[in-house]
């Protein structure tokens, strides 16, 4: 099976035979991205890497998204979430509130922190676990902090 990189490579080959200027455009960009991040590190390109590297492009790209809708400017609104689309599919599945929910019960039980003043000590509990690569902690500090008093 090929690895999210290796698709990702394959996806641009067919975008640029289709001549799909905005898709080639977008992975284009993603694989610098990821090329970079393994410069950066001085390791191997692995699916762990270039899921991060995904995720954090996507949500430069959200935010961005955002700060354009507060300008005005619908067109880049528009390309951003193209591009946001372009990406998401490269990237796991999340999981959904109620399986959130329960493992941050879980994770709170384990640990048994008592107040907000422990949350440090469930984030890096959950950043353990293995379903860590699917949760997006900003939500999921959210959460934490609802259910700790």
């Amino acid at each position: 099976m090929a690895t999210i990189y290796e698709t990702l490579r394959a996806d641009i080959i067919t975008a640029m035979k289709a001549r799909d200027q905005v898709a080639t455009t977008a992975l284009r960009t993603a694989d610098a991205m990821v090329k970079r991040t393994a410069m950066d590190a001085n390791k191997e390109i692995d699916d762990a890497m270039t899921i991060a590297t995904l995720r954090k492009a996507v949500k430069n790209l959200a935010d961005a998204c955002a700060e354009f809708e507060k300008g005005g400017r619908a067109d880049l609104v528009a390309a951003n979430k193209t591009e946001i689309g372009l990406l998401e599919k490269y990237l796991p599945k999340g999981l959904d509130a109620a399986k959130v929910e329960a493992l941050v019960i879980e994770v709170i039980a384990a640990t048994g922190a008592q107040s907000k003043k422990e949350m440090g000590k469930v984030i890096a509990a959950l950043k353990q676990r293995p379903e860590a690569g699917l949760l997006d902690f900003g939500a999921v500090s959210k959460l934490v902090q609802a259910k700790l008093p």
